[in-house]
């Protein structure tokens, strides 16, 4: 009898979590190298896991300190990493068949458009160029910034222009790493270094399709009228408008707290950091645990939402949401399409949106229930911004990501995984070949609500 070899056939998404999988382990063995640690430190592998995800995912949580467990070689290490999760696993092999003469086929554009969250296949290549560029432009910019600016904080410039350029990287690709020990707090009175910050953590979590649109808009301007897409003005707008709640809310909640004593410049850019680093950015300029209750949960609800999609960050994403309010909106008012900036939204966007939205509600309340059961002496607020923060690849922390069991990292571990593909591409994993059905029932209407 002959015996024939069944061959497993994954589909695309499944080989877009599996590149990233095979990624999360590779970074693991970079990050356990003796000569990426310190001497003398004894790095665990579920630790070196945990570091690798969060920096593959560009999240930022660490269960031990960086600055004091990795050497210079382990911060490139965690640089490279940060920037194979920022471009993506997909944007940057691009890159490198385009180097070599590969001739990039249906298979890999396939693998890119779920990569980058795309609909159409037109154009990949020209857009995976297109991000590797402006986000090693905007990168290098802003490490030299940086560096230079801080010359006048260490002894040397190589130490300057290094600690510059993980700056920039963390930041852009909106990683939340730092190798200060202290994140931004050494710069919560320095305007200026907040300042480049949160461009870079802006220009990283608007979307690699928005600054494409403003690239070419800049590049086209006069020579002809350029129309910016639906996408890009949403986008844009729905990120403007959080970080302004953002902003306003964290002030507003806390004024009578940590504001008190502060004067009106220290409270608005230390309201407004925290706003834009609720995103995805995960860098800090003070200790969170001095902000109240109400404004903790304001910036676990931020970070859930996360940033926008085609992205370095992660969550809901900023046009989900927007979807999904306008839905409310539109529908309040009489009205079942979204008709906004002379377009339409499509009612299959508006399907996936509440889908994304619900899948993503279960994933965060799941992980709370069972983050508290596996550590019931941590305080509840501080879970579900642990939660929040991993879900949404932010990065922030009230101090107890290191206390955290093994289990319970492994926990972490699958937020900051499933933040990173995105809930879409978590549902089209499990999701079958699209089946026209046949058939149809007599249709019934159900009480709602």
């Amino acid at each position: 009898m002959n015996l024939k070899t069944k061959q497993i056939k994954l589909s695309t998404f499944q080989l877009i979590v599996l590149l990233y999988f095979i990624g999360a382990l590779l970074s693991t063995s970079l990050l356990m190298l003796p000569v990426s640690q310190k001497p003398g430190v004894d790095l665990s592998f579920i630790d070196a896991l945990f570091i690798a995800v969060s920096a593959l995912s560009v999240t930022g949580l660490t269960s031990v300190a960086t600055v004091d467990t990795f050497s210079t070689v382990g911060y490139f290490f965690i640089m490279f990493i940060l920037q194979v999760g920022g471009i993506g696993i997909m944007t940057l092999s691009s890159i490198i068949w385009l180097l070599v003469g590969k001739k990039i086929g249906m298979r890999e554009r396939h693998l890119i458009m779920a990569d980058q969250n795309r609909t159409d296949l037109s154009g990949l290549v020209k857009l995976m160029r297109d991000i590797f560029l402006l986000i090693l432009g905007i990168e290098a910019v802003g490490a030299l910034i940086l560096g230079t600016y801080f010359m006048q904080d260490y002894e040397t410039a190589s130490e300057a222009f290094l600690h510059g350029l993980f700056g920039s990287i963390s930041a852009t690709t909106n990683g939340g790493f730092d190798i200060t020990g202290q994140s931004l707090v050494l710069y919560a009175d320095d305007y200026f270094v907040q300042f480049i910050n949160m461009i870079l953590i802006i220009l990283g979590a608007i979307g690699f399709p928005v600054l494409i649109e403003i690239k070419n808009y800049l590049t086209h301007r006069g020579t002809y009228p350029y129309r910016f897409t639906l996408f890009t003005k949403l986008t844009t707008t729905m990120y403007a408008i959080l970080a302004v709640i953002g902003t306003a809310g964290i002030y507003l909640l806390d004024r009578k707290h940590f504001f008190a004593d502060k004067t009106w410049h220290e409270s608005f850019f230390y309201s407004a950091f925290q706003s834009i680093a609720a995103r995805s950015g995960g860098l800090t300029t003070m200790d969170l645990n001095e902000f109240s209750a109400s404004t903790l949960l304001l910036i676990s609800t931020l970070m859930f939402i996360g940033a926008s999609p085609s992205s370095v960050g992660g969550g809901l994403r900023t046009t989900t949401f927007a979807i999904a309010m306008l839905s409310v909106y539109f529908f309040a008012r009489g009205k079942n399409t979204i008709k906004i900036f002379n377009r339409e939204v499509h009612p299959i966007d508006i399907h996936r949106s509440f889908v994304v939205v619900t899948t993503g509600f279960f994933i965060w309340g799941a992980s709370i229930m069972l983050l508290s059961f596996l550590e019931p002496s941590l305080p509840l607020l501080s879970i579900i911004f642990e939660v929040s923060s991993a879900f949404g690849t932010t990065g922030s922390s009230l101090g107890i990501t290191p206390e955290l069991g093994t289990p319970a990292k492994l926990v972490i571990i699958c937020l900051m995984f499933i933040g990173r593909i995105g809930l879409f591409s978590l549902l089209f994993i499990i999701r079958g070949r699209v089946i026209k059905d046949g058939f149809s029932y007599p249709k019934e209407r159900l009480l709602i609500g």
